[in-house]
């Protein structure tokens, strides 16, 4: 389980920093910065993807009634002119800009920080090692999904709902018969293709 001792090295406020989304075809890739009151610090902060959707949700709630946090997002647009590793690490320092104070370290979870003018540090395994990365994690996580699900309700037949944009069977076969949407990510290979076969379709 994650344990506060990465935050405990530092006099100061410490923000933890986490993504979701940076696999999916479609969406945005979001970051969540969170800084924990080392006094109110919610039980059962875990990696996200360990996590039930509905404890997720509830930890969700609890770290917003407690917490310092920031979210930050890439769009789609930007994902396809930076790539998605320049891009996730845009929405992880709008994140930490979004905090609205300036922490004295920000530990990121992955082996690698944005070129940003923070002090930080790069936690492998962050979320599942750092209570603040797993607040933030959880947060990523929650606010991406609710954005998919509002997009499952404007572009439906993907089955974003379910699959929050993934390669799922279900997804790529609808990709196939409905072509990309205008949040598909176009410098992702299976996209790619499918505008392509779509655009040969087209021209048949």
């Amino acid at each position: 389980m994650p344990d506060f001792a990465f935050e405990a090295r530092h006099a100061g406020p410490v923000a933890g920093v986490d993504e979701a989304g940076r696999g999916p075809l479609a969406g945005p890739v979001v970051a969540a910065a969170v800084i924990l009151d080392p006094d109110c610090i919610p039980q059962g902060l875990d990696d996200s993807k360990v996590l039930t959707a509905a404890r997720r949700a509830d930890l969700r709630t609890a770290i917003l009634g407690c917490a310092r946090v920031g979210v930050g997002i890439a769009s789609v647009e930007e994902i396809d002119e930076l790539n998605i590793l320049w891009a996730t690490m845009l929405a992880m320092t709008r994140a930490v800009e979004a905090l609205g104070i300036a922490p004295v370290m920000v530990l990121v979870d992955g082996n690698r920080c944005p070129r940003w003018h923070w002090p930080s540090e790069a936690v492998v395994g962050g979320d599942a090692r750092c209570l603040s990365i797993a607040a933030a994690s959880i947060v990523a996580k929650e606010h991406r999904d609710a954005l998919m699900r509002e997009y499952d309700a404007a572009w439906p037949g993907y089955g974003w709902s379910s699959n929050k944009g993934y390669a799922a069977p279900e997804h790529r076969d609808a990709l196939r018969r409905l072509g990309p949407s205008p949040i598909h990510r176009r410098s992702f290979a299976p996209v790619r293709e499918a505008q392509m076969v779509l655009e040969l379709g087209t021209a048949g």
